[in-house]
């Protein structure tokens, strides 16, 4: 749970390019997968620490059932200094945008999107269910894009913390298939003798065709970084369907 941050659950919305949120970012955006329609990640994230790298690599997937509603599974494989370790805990999740934003008005998206860390015995992850409970919110204008908020996670466990989670992000779509951003996010300390953590990214979408893009984002811890991470990444390939 203390690399939940590169567990990337994040880009603009454009005279000609449709809003982009959530991955490649830690920060996620309050809008929902189209109604009847799939997004699917393939993804490697990770935390490089000194003397190791740590991550996870799996598909996320996304589905919007209804209008305003989407429901994600995320499954991971963990790997510790370059090497598959095992199975680490299975995500699922549900957003639901309860209040939209409107051209003129400073009023943003607003969604909750609960998700639930189901632990499979493996490696990474530990033997509890942990829970975060955020609320996110996003506003557009033309082809920026400004998303973010946070929430708190339930993290039980034997030396485990309950912590908070925040980050806040902006894109631009500086043509039809490239969008450009940045962010800072910040995590408390989630074990007994952990440090706060403070990082930030850069991060990049581009279009590859009308169902594939290419994600990535990357970049530096700022506190606290020698214990908790010293630069994190996240690669992912998308289809949309």
């Amino acid at each position: 749970m203390r690399r939940l941050a590169v567990l990337a659950f994040a880009s603009a919305l454009g005279a000609a390019a449709p809003a982009l949120a959530g991955p490649p970012y830690v920060s996620d955006d309050a809008e929902p997968t189209e109604t009847g329609h799939w997004e699917i990640y393939g993804f490697v994230s990770g935390t490089v620490l000194p003397g190791e790298t740590d991550g996870t690599t799996g598909l996320d997937v996304n589905y919007g059932p209804v209008k305003d509603v989407q429901i994600t599974a995320v499954v991971p494989v963990g790997f510790a200094d370059g090497r598959v370790g095992g199975s680490a805990p299975v995500e699922l999740a549900a957003k639901y945008r309860f209040i939209h934003q409107s051209e003129g008005s400073w009023v943003p998206d607003v969604a909750v999107f609960p998700r639930v860390f189901v632990p499979t015995g493996g490696r990474f992850g530990g033997d509890h269910a942990s829970l975060l409970l955020p609320l996110w919110a996003e506003k557009d204008w033309g082809r920026w894009s400004l998303f973010g908020g946070g929430g708190y996670t339930i993290n039980p466990g034997r030396d485990n913390r309950n912590f908070w989670l925040a980050g806040l992000a902006l894109t631009r779509a500086v043509s039809d298939r490239l969008t450009l951003g940045g962010e800072v996010y910040h995590q408390t300390a989630d074990t007994v003798g952990g440090r706060d953590f403070t990082g930030v990214n850069v991060g990049a979408t581009y279009k590859l065709t009308n169902h594939w893009s290419l994600l990535a984002s990357a970049g530096p811890g700022v506190q606290n970084a020698s214990q908790e991470g010293l630069y994190a990444f996240y690669v992912a390939l998308e289809a949309q369907y």
